[in-house]
């Protein structure tokens, strides 16, 4: 039995009926020609969550990404020190003294993972850093996800031995992004590694100019003129992966579009939207706000298809994808 054909056997109720209703509402859009725009939060790279979305990005499945820096940064990370990381299984039962000896030998911690900062995070430093300094000498500001891509193309061109790589390359969505030149969005990059590297080199003044790297309102216009030139060739949907900035940043272009651009002629809604988070409906949690409240915002319309699947991303996300995939 596949694991599409499990999940329709076994997966017929409540959040795991949510979650088929999804998948085959996700492959409707993409059978009728239609985009699908994926945001990733929380550590998604950490979880390798690239061993899934990189086939997904590979098939055309996906179109374009919006991110955290930290999920920009983690997959490579792991691409080229992941046989430094350490599991920590019962990170439930850690003592703060325990936590400050992960602290002592330099692991940082996400749940029960943690990435070796010498191995992965100064190794990236340090080759990020020329590519900084040399746009800045030559004012020529890139994104942040162009420096990542130009390190990929620097590693890319070596022989095969040669690559830092300690995963095979299939399973980094950054290098399947890498060769689609799919368009990424990294709102926030600033609240990442690398973004307080970046800032500390502006402090020290070895880069002088703190828009080497560009910003989140030169991404908005970027996806704007994305939406613009994409939306009334095709239908466009959003598969949001956790909530905060990764997902409200995309979303708010089409309001952004047709309220404060006043586009006229209006540009369409999103066609499909769902979102895989543990954030339950609260109050004041735009992150636990359920779809219907996105139709007072002009992000979606009455009859958008509609989704939510209120569990653990890290299970959820790589069944959804191998559904879609026809694993």
């Amino acid at each position: 039995m596949s694991i599409s054909q499990f999940m329709d056997t076994h997966y017929r109720h409540f959040n795991a009926a949510a979650m088929v209703d999804a998948a085959k509402g996700y492959n409707q859009l993409i059978a009728s020609g239609g985009k699908m725009f994926l945001t990733l939060a929380g550590a998604m790279s950490t979880a390798e969550l690239g061993q899934s979305l990189a086939e997904m990005i590979r098939q055309d499945k996906v179109h374009a990404i919006s991110c955290t820096g930290a999920n920009l940064e983690e997959d490579i990370f792991n691409l080229v020190a992941h046989n430094y990381y350490e599991r920590v299984p019962h990170y439930r039962d850690l003592t703060p003294q325990q936590e400050q000896l992960l602290l002592d030998k330099q692991m940082n911690r996400v749940t029960d993972t943690c990435i070796p900062e010498e191995e992965a995070m100064r190794v990236i430093e340090h080759q990020i850093v020329e590519f900084w300094k040399e746009a800045d000498h030559n004012h020529q500001p890139l994104f942040p996800h162009q420096f990542i891509f130009k390190l990929i193309e620097k590693w890319e061109a070596l022989p095969a031995a040669e690559r830092p790589y300690q995963i095979d390359r299939k399973d980094s969505w950054l290098i399947a992004a890498y060769e689609k030149n799919l368009p990424i969005y990294v709102p926030g990059w600033e609240d990442s590694t690398l973004g307080n590297i970046f800032a500390s080199k502006v402090i020290s003044q070895q880069i002088k100019n703190p828009h080497t790297v560009r910003s989140g309102i030169e991404y908005m216009v970027e996806l704007t003129r994305w939406y613009r030139e994409q939306r009334p060739k095709y239908e466009i949907g959003f598969f949001q992966i956790g909530g905060g900035i990764a997902g409200d940043f995309p979303i708010c272009v089409v309001p952004m579009i047709n309220q404060d651009l006043q586009s006229d002629p209006e540009i369409p809604l999103w066609s499909y939207f769902c979102q895989i988070s543990d954030s339950t409906t609260s109050y004041g949690s735009y992150s636990g706000a359920v779809p219907n409240e996105k139709i007072t915002w002009g992000k979606l319309g009455i009859e958008t298809p509609k989704y939510i699947i209120e569990s653990d991303a890290t299970i959820v996300a790589p069944l959804v994808f191998a559904y879609v995939l026809g694993w």
